[in-house]
């Protein structure tokens, strides 16, 4: 996934997808449309009416007010999804990949401000 930002941050969607396998071009001009269609756009446009209208900021802060209920349970499941666990296998066989103790703590944040 970095790799694809990173293309795209280098030059913009063209340049991204001339740097990709012909087959993931393809997928992109297929499939792509699929994955981002109308309705995800009008979800995207609900969430930020929500981000712009204070609407998301009252419920964070109301979730850290609670101790963290829903965020720490999302942490949970999200530390168990199957992309990590593969993610983490195919780190491990890329020996140019230098380990950064980038293993998420199994409890609370790092203790960063990251709100």
């Amino acid at each position: 996934m970095k790799l694809i930002v990173d293309l795209i941050y280098q030059g913009g969607l063209s340049y991204m997808r001339y740097s990709v396998s012909d087959t993931a071009e393809f997928g992109d001009y297929a499939v792509g449309p699929r994955v981002i269609s109308p309705a995800v756009r009008d979800e995207m446009r609900r969430l930020l009416t929500e981000i712009q209208d204070g609407t998301f900021a009252r419920t964070w802060i109301l979730e850290n007010q609670a101790g963290r209920p829903a965020f720490n349970n999302y942490r949970r499941r999200a530390k168990d999804e199957l992309v990590e666990k593969v993610g983490a296998e195919l780190r491990s066989m890329m020996p140019w990949l230098k380990p950064n103790g980038a293993k998420a703590p199994s409890g609370a944040g790092s203790g960063r401000a990251r709100q």
